[in-house]
């Protein structure tokens, strides 16, 4: 059972109307790293999640995605109604969609499923999250940098801010899991070349070496053409 209440969040104020920018937000909008493609992504994921804490969390996340969707769509309407007979609004989608957000992404590219990243499995899918929320972010700090005045800048900055707790719940609940760090999960155990890093590309010079591929997690195969696994 859903309940919507006809205001939003966070409070969205627009201090002059800019079509052009409107044509940015619907990235997301309608686009792979907006809310739409968010709140379903947690949605559906709590369908095949067990773990009822973690089921809550997603669901939770879920609906304040959808309310997110909804901001992002009273900007992108605030920043074209009245504004149809300006040359800014007939240079972009809306001069034949009309004002309004429209399920596309700023280069008017329909909004599509394949955007989602879901596999039935909860370690799996909390990693898609954070990845999910790490392109968000980005967006809306291109969003944040190319924002034509404060209000729509607060609200955005408020939508980036979300993303980065979204990020630390889903990092919480992998923790919560013991999986934060552990790449391991499933019923199939990996084979003996698990822990082997292959030095496959080189400069001439000396390579580079870090955590990523050093003792004790890794073995390290400097020629791996001479020393074949």
């Amino acid at each position: 059972m859903f309940f919507h209440k006809k205001e939003p969040i966070h409070v969205v104020n627009i201090n002059e109307a800019n079509p052009r920018f409107a044509q940015l937000l619907l990235e997301q909008f309608g686009g792979a790293t907006g809310e739409l493609s968010a709140a379903l992504q947690y949605w559906v994921q709590s369908f095949h999640v067990e773990h009822p804490g973690i089921k809550d969390m997603l669901q939770d996340i879920a609906i304040e995605e959808f309310g997110h969707l909804e901001m992002v769509g009273k900007l992108i309407e605030g920043h074209t109604k009245n504004v149809d007979q300006t040359e800014a609004y007939k240079s972009t989608l809306f001069a034949v969609r009309g004002m309004g957000p429209h399920f596309l992404d700023s280069q008017g590219n329909a909004w599509s499923a394949t955007y989602l990243n879901e596999g039935g499995n909860v370690v799996r899918d909390l990693r898609a999250n954070i990845a999910a929320e790490a392109g968000a972010r980005q967006t809306y700090e291109d969003l944040i940098k190319l924002a034509p005045d404060e209000g729509t800048k607060k609200t955005l900055v408020h939508l980036l801010t979300r993303e980065i707790s979204h990020t630390q719940m889903f990092m919480k609940a992998l923790d919560s899991l013991g999986k934060l760090t552990d790449p391991f999960f499933g019923e199939i155990q990996p084979d003996e070349t698990v822990d082997i890093y292959y030095n496959l590309s080189t400069n001439g010079k000396q390579d580079e070496r870090g955590p990523w591929n050093s003792e004790p997690t890794f073995r390290y195969i400097a020629d791996p053409v001479a020393d074949k696994h």
